[in-house]
């Protein structure tokens, strides 16, 4: 990082503590950190990390400005490698340069639209077999039955594997991970200190190069057509050489914790949401009756299902599965009016920006019906973007959509999920926006209770 930053004027901010700056408070407050910086000093903050300056963008112009506009000044940077490196390695999530461009060149044909269409009719079976284990009036973990579906989807889509002996350990060492990734000492203490937090990180990447070394030895035995581990085994460099196994295993541990965890936590919150607000619900199930008939969703029904699709772009505005986005600045550059010193951080933050009472109004309030045509016109490009935005965007962003749409239908075809408690959803933000404790539901048959 540049040292030249000492006649900077930065952007108003907290003043902070010696050495650590605001950091303990960001990692601390969580979300109501980024809130309160955004309410108390408006749309381009400025606060001191012991890695250096930290801007805050909270106005989807100076946000389209990095992602899209100037992107290729904007890289991931050490920050986001501290925090994900020890898991997806250099895969496409983390890698930079030719080293991502050819990454996701070899991964993009997985998510082209005609071979998303062929995942459709999975999706929904998979769902299926999760709601065949479902009792009427028993109550049921959400967050832990979404992600193991989510995982079973993804590692059959992508994958072309049967992951059922694997969901445990996967799901163990995620868990494991993500929380590590935001503890304080983590993001405070040189890299070389070995920290429990770092110690179960170290773990969790173990337990999942086991998995997918698995997974390649089965794929170089009986290679698949379309499957990315078997696009990846094929593949060869600019010298005509073969991947490495490290290459590989960074890659598909980067696509089975990321194409799992972010789906499964915004159908968490969409449950949560609805079980909060009977009256979308019940607009929701009408759709489903009136559109499908009885029958399952397919790709063809998804045109027709519009209020599904609200209902799933409100959840994800409200809680977006990823909260937010880190960028560090290669050279100096202009924000809001303000010099940004080479080496500087960037965080945009969609849980700031999606609340905005300038774009929305009424802003905490879930309301699906506000996902109009003409309203997505009038919003600034970037005052929504659950899923980044620019030549970074998500490559995963249809199947996702796809996903929880269809996962949404499925399920409240067949019941009506009630909040076991009463309690208020805690949000913890990791890389992705986790639910603090367990998401508890009562599932009720709607045959059962006779409800359409």
């Amino acid at each position: 990082m540049s040292n030249d930053t000492a006649d900077v004027e930065y952007p108003p901010g907290p003043s902070g503590l010696p050495v650590v700056g605001s950091m303990p408070r960001s990692v601390l407050e969580g979300l109501a950190f980024r809130e309160r910086m955004a309410n108390e000093y408006g749309d381009v903050v400025h606060w001191e990390s012991p890695q250096g300056p930290v801007y805050q963008l909270n106005h989807p112009d100076d946000i389209e400005h990095v992602l899209v506009h100037n992107n290729t000044n904007y890289v991931k940077g050490q920050q986001f490698q501290r925090v994900l490196g020890p898991l997806t390695g250099n895969g496409i999530l983390n890698s930079e340069g030719e080293a991502w461009r050819r990454n996701r060149h070899l991964v993009q044909p997985s998510f082209h639209p005609k071979r998303i269409q062929v995942y459709a009719d999975m999706m929904t079976e998979f769902t299926d077999t999760m709601l065949a284990d479902w009792q009427d009036g028993e109550t049921r973990a959400i967050h832990e039955d979404m992600m193991e579906l989510t995982l079973r989807i993804v590692s059959q889509a992508l994958f072309g594997v049967d992951i059922d002996r694997y969901v445990d350990d996967i799901e163990r060492a995620v868990n494991a991970f993500l929380p590590a990734t935001s503890s304080l000492p983590n993001l405070l203490l040189p890299e070389a200190v070995p920290l429990p937090s770092r110690r179960k990180m170290a773990r969790a990447r173990e337990t999942l190069d086991g998995v997918v070394d698995e997974i390649i030895r089965e794929k170089r035995a009986d290679p698949g057509e379309h499957d990315v581990i078997s696009m990846l085994l094929a593949a060869r460099d600019d010298d005509g050489d073969p991947l490495s196994d490290e290459q590989i295993r960074d890659e598909a541990i980067t696509l089975i914790t990321a194409g799992h965890e972010t789906t499964a936590v915004s159908l968490t919150y969409t449950t949560y949401l609805l079980a909060q607000h009977p009256e979308a619900e019940t607009k929701l199930v009408a759709e489903l009756d009136s559109v499908l008939d009885g029958e399952r969703p397919t790709m063809a029904d998804l045109p027709d299902l519009t209020y599904t699709e609200r209902v799933v772009k409100e959840s994800m505005r409200l809680f977006p599965p990823v909260p937010g986005i880190v960028r560090e600045a290669e050279a100096a550059d202009e924000l809001g009016g303000y010099p940004v010193p080479a080496g500087a951080k960037v965080f945009m933050n969609q849980w700031v920006v999606h609340r905005d009472a300038r774009w929305y109004d009424d802003p905490l309030a879930f309301d699906p019906d506000r996902w109009t045509r003409a309203f997505e016109k009038s919003l600034p490009h970037l005052a929504y973007f659950p899923f980044s935005a620019g030549p970074r965007r998500c490559i995963g962003d249809r199947f996702a959509m796809l996903e929880a749409r269809l996962l949404l239908a499925t399920v409240y075809q067949d019941y009506h999920l009630e909040l076991a408690s009463d309690r208020n959803l805690e949000v913890v933000p990791t890389v992705t926006s986790r639910p603090k404790e367990p998401v508890s539901m009562v599932v009720h048959e709607r045959s059962a209770t006779g409800s359409s």
